[in-house]
């Protein structure tokens, strides 16, 4: 072998040792730097004027808590998380959270909405296919979060368990810490219709997502 490549290799067993750590390793971070992450966001929008997005780089106490666990919450954490959320969800004065499956089959595969190229009147979409499995018969879904074929289906089409997914889609935040969902409602990102349809294509007996 090489005296070159030994020399080099003895001399990161030495750093390790010295360090007590195997070599190649580095000492893991548990959390990130808050003021290093909120640099870095600020940086990326320099040239906005001020103000202008403001909401867009300034945290909420949520996102606080999830980038400070990186996701990963400790229980007592996760139930703060939960209850804050709980708190912001809204539901229709009208008492219906189910509204019309062939508007919520268009949401869901409406990807449009929040992205810089988008026309100011842009409408909105949910991008539920993105990371959902709906109707069983499209192939083209994503996997991030979990299938959805045949939810109301399997909830016995429940008035209860529909409103507890208008919950969810209003803010997912108030059922799973930390989650990669959207908040759509609390974000004002979808409207009270748009959230009612997309219930109604998971509850809906007529909707494909339970045949």
């Amino acid at each position: 072998m090489n005296r070159h490549i030994i020399a080099v290799a003895a001399l990161a067993v030495a750093a390790g040792l010295a360090t007590g750590l195997p070599a190649g390793a580095q000492e893991a971070k548990t959390y990130p730097e808050p003021a290093g992450f909120d640099a870095a966001a600020k940086t990326s929008w320099s040239k906005v004027k001020p103000d202008e997005w403001k909401t867009r780089i300034e945290t909420d106490e949520t996102q606080r808590l999830c980038n400070l666990y990186r996701n990963n919450p400790p229980p007592d954490v996760a139930r703060k998380i939960m209850e804050m959320n709980r708190a912001t969800v809204v539901y229709p004065a009208d008492g219906q959270v189910i509204g019309d499956w062939k508007k919520g089959q268009a949401l869901a595969n409406n990807g449009r909405g929040g992205q810089f190229s988008d026309e100011p009147n842009t409408v909105n979409g949910g991008n539920c296919y993105a990371c959902h499995q709906l109707d069983p018969k499209e192939v083209s879904f994503g996997t991030l979060g979990p299938s959805l074929t045949g939810y109301g289906k399997a909830r016995d089409f429940s008035p209860d368990a529909a409103k507890e997914a208008y919950a969810k889609i209003y803010n997912a935040q108030a059922a799973f810490a930390c989650t990669n969902m959207p908040r759509f409602g609390a974000t004002r990102f979808l409207s009270e219709q748009q959230m009612k349809d997309a219930v109604a294509l998971l509850f809906s007996r007529d909707s494909p997502v339970n045949k």
